[in-house]
């Protein structure tokens, strides 16, 4: 095996030789090899949805709450004036980089491929703007609410008022965070008068704690990983009744405020008169750090479209935690340290060693599929959107663009699902980019040139 790793280790009392045995997948993870696994567990919608524990309803709930905050978001950040204070990305056909990217992997990829620009969303540029936004939000309007500040019926604006700042500057938002998670808890805390604290990772980039400390924000280091900056944060919360510790692995909060953008994609995709059917599947390929993000995205679509889309994760070589969880069945009994993998990746965003057990649990059977890719890949693919279509991301967001490619080299898959080569043809294929918009220039510079050079 690699990494030295000694095949008579234990993991949870098994031998990893025997989790090999069991799992041969497991190799090409420990060996840092890209890998594709599409998942045999994935059963049908209607049969699945229920593990979630959560409901269309809960996600109506959630656009129902976006919506009221919508003219609070137009008096706080008048960038959002435009989109009259609905926080939304564009979705945008790349078919130049659907064309470089066949040219790259010599196969040609059947269907359309978009990009859904989350990297774009207004506040913080990344899909953190839409679970930690949304959990801000829920938080503020339960303080105000209980303490009968404010109605459902009442203009959200008055919660820019200075009686409301003052009233939230009592109490706290933690969050431990490799960056993104950070900016849009930060910066939306912050904005109410919130006193917040943002837990950052060792992977967190230098610009995203300098930008948190410009809003106000308290940034505590680590030298460890997200799961240490994780902990901290919590750890620091329970100790204090006024503080709210914001849960990436556990919260169904989150969750929900993700799923809200499934709901605004179909939307989109009725408006460009893009059909989702049998006939005409929609596949959507995930960046996927502890699972949240992309988890809640999923089982939004999956209210929506059923069966009609199948989702897929993707995650680093070196940090590949969910496809570790769901293939093994361990889920966030287990770390991809605990099988030599060291959790080091340009993909900030996506340096998790352990998934979250809600998600994994959850969704496991709602997922088509996982793969893992390479960080020289990622930059590649960065570049080539950036020649391509104008269009720039960071490392994090650019795993995506693979997948459409991955699910064409599996046949055994596609016989499976009744993906035949004319539903194929009719498919929608969206990597959804998320995030990039906020990185400095001479940063984003320096992604696109190592790039090309790797190109």
């Amino acid at each position: 095996m690699s990494q030295q790793l000694d095949p008579t280790t234990k993991v949870l009392d098994k031998p990893i030789a025997q989790w090999v045995e069991e799992f041969p997948k497991l190799q090409e993870l420990i060996d840092l090899q890209p890998s594709t696994w599409f998942n045999p567990n994935v059963q049908p919608a209607a049969q699945a949805l229920p593990d979630v524990g959560l409901t269309r309803e809960d996600i109506d709930d959630a656009a129902a709450r976006l919506k009221r905050f919508a003219p609070l978001f137009m008096e706080l950040f008048p960038e959002t004036k435009k989109t009259e204070g609905i926080l939304e990305s564009p979705l945008v056909a790349v078919p130049d980089q659907q064309a470089a990217i066949g040219e790259r992997y010599g196969s040609h990829m059947p269907g359309q491929l978009w990009a859904k620009l989350d990297s774009e969303l207004p506040i913080s540029g990344s899909i953190k703007a839409r679970g930690g936004i949304y959990e801000v939000l829920k938080h503020a309007e339960d303080l105000a609410i209980e303490a009968g500040l404010l109605s459902l019926d009442d203009d959200y604006r008055i919660l820019a008022s200075e009686r409301m700042r003052k009233f939230f500057s009592g109490y706290k938002v933690a969050v431990g965070s490799t960056g993104n998670l950070g900016l849009s808890i930060g910066i939306m805390s912050a904005a109410l008068g919130f006193d917040a604290s943002v837990h950052m990772s060792a992977d967190a980039r230098q610009w995203k704690k300098d930008k948190l400390r410009e809003h106000g924000v308290h940034v505590y280091e680590y030298e460890s990983d997200y799961s240490v900056a994780v902990a901290s944060g919590r750890k620091e919360a329970e100790s204090d009744p006024t503080a709210y510790f914001v849960d990436d692995e556990n919260s169904s909060t989150l969750f929900l405020g993700y799923a809200v953008a499934a709901r605004r994609l179909a939307g989109q995709l009725k408006t460009m008169d893009i059909t989702v059917d049998s006939e005409h599947p929609l596949f959507v390929y995930l960046p996927c750090g502890v699972g949240g993000g992309p988890g809640g995205v999923a089982f939004g679509l999956k209210t929506e479209f059923g069966d009609n889309v199948h989702c897929i994760f993707a995650e680093p070589t070196h940090a590949p935690c969910m496809y570790l969880g769901v293939l093994t069945g361990a889920h966030n009994a287990v770390c991809v340290q605990d099988f030599g993998i060291d959790n080091l990746t340009a993909a900030d965003g996506l340096a998790v060693g352990r998934a979250s057990g809600f998600v994994g649990h959850a969704m496991q059977h709602l997922l088509d599929g996982f793969y893992t890719i390479d960080d020289d890949e990622l930059y590649r693919l960065i570049a080539l959107l950036d020649h391509t279509s104008n269009i720039d991301i960071e490392p994090s967001s650019s795993a995506g663009f693979a997948g459409p490619w991955r699910v064409m080299q599996d046949a055994e898959y596609r016989d499976r699902m009744g993906l035949t080569d004319e539903r194929m043809c009719n498919a929608t294929h969206i990597a959804w980019a998320t995030g990039g918009s906020m990185v400095p220039r001479e940063e984003m510079r320096s992604y696109i040139e190592k790039g090309t050079a790797l190109l």
